[in-house]
């Protein structure tokens, strides 16, 4: 398994963690992706299988389901796409 190096940024004067690893939960396929801070991503395209994920009930984005760390918003304490 490859590591992953954590990419860092500033959102709303919080330090945040801008780069997640989002897992398929119907392949298993692992991929690391910059999130955006400017934007909810509520539909992702599985690189392998190419299911198209969405998020879990009560989650904002994929990012928060699927990811290795929550959204920049949620990070910070926020609510997300509000």
């Amino acid at each position: 398994m490859s590591e992953i190096h954590n990419t860092y940024g500033v959102y709303q004067g919080k330090t945040v963690t801008l780069n997640a690893q989002l897992t398929c939960p119907h392949c298993g396929h692992r991929q690391t992706d910059l999130m955006p801070t400017d934007a909810c991503v509520y539909f992702y395209e599985c690189s392998q299988c190419r299911a198209i994920l969405k998020p879990l009930p009560g989650h904002c984005c994929v990012y928060c389901s699927y990811g290795t760390v929550a959204c920049p918003p949620i990070q910070a304490g926020t609510t997300c796409c509000s």
